[in-house]
């Protein structure tokens, strides 16, 4: 007996259903990206592992799918380092790309490679697939789809604005209320670990406080003891874990603990810029928060942090994300070519929508109508009138082989067809059609032109 097939645990298949209602959030983010200016660009799935390693910290180095090398990959490899069997050592002898771990990275590449033939600033959309070899749970993936916008060749705080209106904009047009749009800044978090004295441990002290919804206060205070980060220091950031107030309150409390740091008075500076004019245009479906806990654990933001949390009526983990990387591109030989970037998560937003029943009725892959096959002469005349159709617009299909009425009616009805159309000897002979409407099994007999009004 053939083994049972499966599919590697963090990946899914998909159904009509289920690609037509990703289809619609697509277009939806799509037509927004397109209405801030934004341009379609797409990348390789996968990179040269070098231009991925390094960039996202130790923990995103750990979670890059390798490809290993073509052919007899374990040739070239050091006999030494075989006998060893080290992994980490043996990786750069055996494997030279990468899947994609996000879009970002890619972009800048892209930038570097093609920078004679972009304007800036650019504006760039992309939505692609991306892997991460992390453990599955509900809303985490190991292969799924990102939709970003970035604009890079610009340091104007105009962008943070724009991306947080663009957040706000597509959630509305989804329908999805309730958002919070969380803002940080990196040059706070350096900021708070230059006061505390721990600027040299600045990536374990963002990568810990970041984990505080997941791990909580004490998990995140042990994590930075563990990490040599002292006691002293971790009480006087002590505020941090209980910051509470609105926008102006939170930024008056920074300019306070942050009073002798340069750089953090610049990161508040900017979180101020951003909070106003947001509070002068206002927002339709979600809400800003200033989250100084954020801190989004990858090395390259240098700026404005991003992350979307879901309504508090849905228990998932964020649904979006971003910030901005002042030389992102400089790893690949252009420097001081500052951006900023959103991402949506596509699957996560997907998962928002089917709890809040939010996906519109209309979203669906079954045809309008169904022509019954009642022989090859009735086929025959019919298939004019299927042409017609399509043409005009109408998803039309035909049941392909001559069976009982009864059995193409049913198949109608379990791919919620709503339009069933009869022909025999004596629609033939009229030149008509008989529709029928298979909730209310009302039939009327109509014309070409008349069907074609009628379904439309």
């Amino acid at each position: 007996m053939a083994k049972k097939p499966g599919i590697p645990k963090g990946t899914r298949d998909f159904s009509s259903m289920e690609v037509a209602r990703r289809q619609y959030i697509m277009q939806t983010i799509r037509h927004r990206f397109e209405k801030f200016g934004f341009h379609p660009i797409e990348t390789p799935s996968f990179e040269n592992l070098d231009t991925l390693l390094g960039k996202y910290g130790e923990e995103g180095d750990r979670l890059i799918f390798k490809i290993l090398n073509s052919g007899d990959y374990l040739s070239k490899a050091d006999e030494k380092l075989l006998n060893e069997k080290s992994s980490q050592k043996l990786t750069s002898q055996i494997s030279e790309k990468a899947l994609r771990y996000d879009l970002t990275v890619p972009f800048a590449r892209y930038v570097v490679m093609h920078q004679n033939e972009i304007d800036f600033p650019f504006k760039r959309y992309q939505m692609q697939p991306v892997w991460r070899a992390d453990r599955p749970q509900k809303g985490r993936f190991r292969e799924f789809y990102q939709c970003d916008a970035d604009v890079i060749g610009s340091k104007s705080l105009w962008q943070e604005v724009e991306l947080v209106l663009l957040y706000d904009r597509v959630f509305t047009d989804l329908n999805i209320f309730g958002v919070t749009i969380k803002l940080n800044n990196r040059k706070i978090l350096a900021g708070i670990a230059e006061v505390i004295g721990a600027s040299d441990k600045l990536i374990d002290f963002t990568v810990a406080l970041d984990k505080l919804d997941k791990i909580g206060e004490e998990g995140v205070k042990a994590e930075m003891i563990e990490k040599g980060i002292t006691a002293e220091a971790i009480e006087t950031v002590q505020p941090l874990f209980h910051f509470t107030g609105n926008f102006e309150e939170k930024l008056d409390k920074l300019r306070k603990l942050l009073i002798t740091s340069e750089e953090g008075k610049r990161g508040v500076e900017e979180l101020a810029f951003v909070g106003k004019e947001i509070s002068r245009l206002g927002l339709k479906s979600a809400k800003l928060n200033l989250d100084v806990t954020l801190a989004r654990g990858l090395n390259y933001y240098t700026g404005a942090i991003f992350e979307i949390g879901a309504p508090d009526t849905v228990q998932i983990g964020s649904i979006g994300g971003g910030g901005r990387y002042d030389d992102l591109t400089g790893n690949f030989g252009l420097k001081d070519m500052s951006g900023v970037g959103i991402s949506f998560g596509l699957d996560r937003i997907y998962l928002v929508m089917e709890e809040l029943n939010l996906f519109p009725t209309e979203v669906n892959t079954a045809s309008k109508v169904l022509f019954l096959n009642m022989g090859d002469q009735e086929m025959s005349y019919a298939m004019q009138a299927v042409v017609g159709l399509r043409d005009a617009g109408i998803k039309t299909e035909i049941y392909p082989d001559k069976a009982k009425v009864g059995k193409q009616f049913q198949f109608a009805d379990k791919k919620g067809i709503p339009f069933a159309v009869l022909v025999g000897s004596q629609e033939i002979e009229e030149g008509k059609f008989t529709l029928k409407e298979l909730v209310s099994g009302e039939q009327t007999v109509l014309d070409l032109q008349e069907l074609i009004k009628k379904l439309k």
